[in-house]
């Protein structure tokens, strides 16, 4: 054995070591001796065989193992001479030169006419059935913040409808004048208005004067009176700023009175207060809205008086928190109702809340949300309307209780918008208009002969989806589209009268030069349903307890235009174009195809 070996050669030459190696090197030596010594006493005695033991390993090659060949480039020794030195000889002699340098021109740009811009413009226009139409707006400004202005409008008729036995002539004329001023921190203004408008109930039921004789039925349509008038004195005014708590507050009130010696007043005040809280933008409306009035007459016994008056505080805070792409407006709205005819006072809750979120950056914005409100119903709103009522309304307001809705809007393209809607609203005191029943006594008023319609009130759900389509095309031609459907349920009620289950608009509006431009509107209303009977006690025939079904319509409105220079324009409008004498409203039909010619002037003073 290796270790036996050098055991026996280390005791010989012992002191031969001994005697050579230093100090130092002894204790070296020795330990190195004891730990060999150690090694080999722990040895088994037995032989250990003598074996080849080959790992294969698959070869994996790494960066470092690469070398890289370092090359170096070989002189040629040919080309490496040293190069001649080569001088140049110029021979110049002068040439007569015929250039003669033009002075430069800058490229013109082609600059667009600027349109000139006018405050002030009238209109007038004459059409068929004795229509005439007048709008007059002026402003001046009185310096640099404060500005006068004002705006007059007319329309009317003459009326001429066919198989229509009573007066069927129309007025509707208006005058706004408005102050205000543009401040610094301050902008406000005041808008005094005043209206007059006259209808007449000429809508009689189709089987009118059936029981009576020719003579009879002749006396009886020659004392009805359908004329009834409306006169709005109203006092607006608004106010913001531009640093304040206070952000703005509007107030507005109102007189409406009708021929039959109704009449109504109305307050509304509405202030804004906004503030940041945390990089949150947090508002809150109050609102204080007044309406009383009273009916002369009630429509059974036109011998009670009707009176109103109910007021409404409301306070609506709510804050809108903006996290990447996402926006929440989360609120609540609060209203205490006092009725003070009858002394009973309601508190209403109701949720405000909204919130979007962009799905696809502005090309799809998802949003939805949950809203209520106490809607103040009033005469003025509801003539506004159908102005075919009977001054013998009841009112009072509608509790929307909730609207949730959901929906996605966006761009299908840069000129191409989209909006789809669902909704649930549920409603309690929802107004709907019905027809009057009526009797054919020749000591009735004058709108007590089918020829008017009154306010009921229900407790209605409505399903509502709603889709809209907004196209530019280019700066020339602009086009749009929506429709709804909905359903209704009703409570008391047999049906949701005079509601459409479906509503179609269209618009399309074409510069076609310079001088040229052309429009045209189309719009469908489907099948609504109403309700009446004839009481008469001498009526032969039992009235029909079935609703009355008005068939859907479809109107077509165009336009051509022609601008002479730029003050003066000229147009032709074409409305109802099918010819289609409808009915809006049961036993009202409308005017056929309607044609006003007419011209636009602007100026300034």
């Amino acid at each position: 054995m290796i270790f036996k070996d050098f055991k026996i050669k280390a005791a010989q030459n012992k002191d031969l070591a001994l005697s050579i190696f230093s100090p130092v090197a002894k204790i070296s030596f020795g330990i190195l001796f004891l730990l060999v010594f150690q090694l080999s006493f722990a040895q088994d005695k037995k032989q250990i065989g003598n074996e080849t033991v080959n790992v294969v390993k698959p070869y994996t090659p790494k960066i470092s193992d690469a070398s890289k060949i370092k090359e170096v480039a070989e002189l040629d020794d040919e080309g490496n001479t040293k190069k001649e030195v080569i001088k140049y000889t110029i021979f110049s002699f002068p040439v007569a030169s015929t250039f003669t340098p033009s002075k430069g021109k800058a490229e013109g740009v082609e600059k667009e006419k600027q349109a000139l811009l006018f405050k002030n413009y009238a209109t007038a226009g004459l059409g068929n059935y004795g229509t005439f139409i007048g709008e007059l707006f002026v402003n001046h400004d009185l310096n640099d913040t404060d500005y006068l202005g004002g705006m007059f409008r007319h329309h009317s008729s003459q009326g001429g409808i066919k198989e229509v036995a009573l007066e069927d002539r129309f007025y509707d004329t208006s005058l706004d004048l408005i102050y205000g001023s543009n401040g610094k921190n301050v902008s406000w203004n005041l808008d005094l208005g005043l209206q007059n408008q006259i209808y007449n109930w000429y809508g009689l039921p189709s089987d009118f004067g059936n029981i009576l004789t020719p003579q009879e039925k002749r006396t009886l349509l020659s004392g009805i009176n359908p004329q009834q008038s409306y006169n709005r004195v109203s006092l607006d005014g608004n106010i913001a700023f531009n640093e304040s708590i206070l952000n703005k507050m509007s107030l507005k009130y109102s007189h409406f009175a009708d021929g039959f010696n109704s009449s109504e007043n109305r307050f509304f005040a509405k202030p804004t207060i906004e503030f940041d809280v945390m990089e949150s933008a947090v508002k809150t409306d109050l609102t204080v809205d007044y309406i009383g009035g009273n009916f002369e007459k009630n429509y059974i016994f036109n011998t009670q008086n009707l009176k109103y008056g109910l007021t409404n505080f409301g306070i609506s805070p709510s804050f809108v928190m903006l996290k990447e792409d996402w926006t929440l407006n989360i609120g609540a709205s609060i209203f205490y109702s006092m009725d003070n005819q009858d002394s009973s006072n309601k508190l209403f809750v109701y949720p405000k809340f909204n919130a979007s979120y962009k799905v696809v950056g502005d090309l799809m914005i998802f949003y939805g949300g949950a809203e209520g409100d106490l809607k103040q119903n009033s005469y003025q709103d509801f003539v506004d309307t159908n102005p075919f009522l009977s001054p013998t309304l009841n009112i009072k307001p509608t509790d929307q209780q909730f609207d949730v809705f959901a929906g996605l809007k966006g761009k299908l393209t840069n000129t191409v918008s989209y909006n789809v809607k669902g909704s649930f609203i549920n409603e309690r005191n929802k107004a709907l208009f019905r027809a009057n029943n009526y009797s054919e006594n020749n000591t009735n008023e004058n709108y007590s002969f089918g020829n008017s319609f009154q306010v009921v009130y229900d407790n209605v759900s409505t399903l509502n989806f709603y889709a809209e389509l907004k196209a530019d095309f280019s700066d020339y031609v602009t086009f749009g589209v929506n429709g709804s459907f909905s359903t209704f349920g009703t409570d008391k009620e047999n049906e949701a009268w005079n509601m459409p289950a479906l509503k179609l608009n269209s618009s399309l509006d074409v510069t076609i030069t310079e001088k040229w431009f052309a429009g045209a509107a189309v719009f469908y209303v489907g099948e609504r349903k109403d309700y009446q009977t004839n009481t008469n006690i001498n009526y032969i025939v039992a009235p029909s307890s079935n609703p009355t079904i008005l068939k859907s319509y479809f109107d077509v409105n165009a336009n051509l235009g022609y601008n002479y220079n730029d003050r003066l324009t000229a147009f032709v409008r074409a409305n109802n174009m099918t010819g289609n004498g409808y009915q809006k409203w049961l036993n009202y039909p409308v005017q056929s195809f309607q044609l006003v010619l007419g011209a636009n002037y602007k100026f300034d003073f």
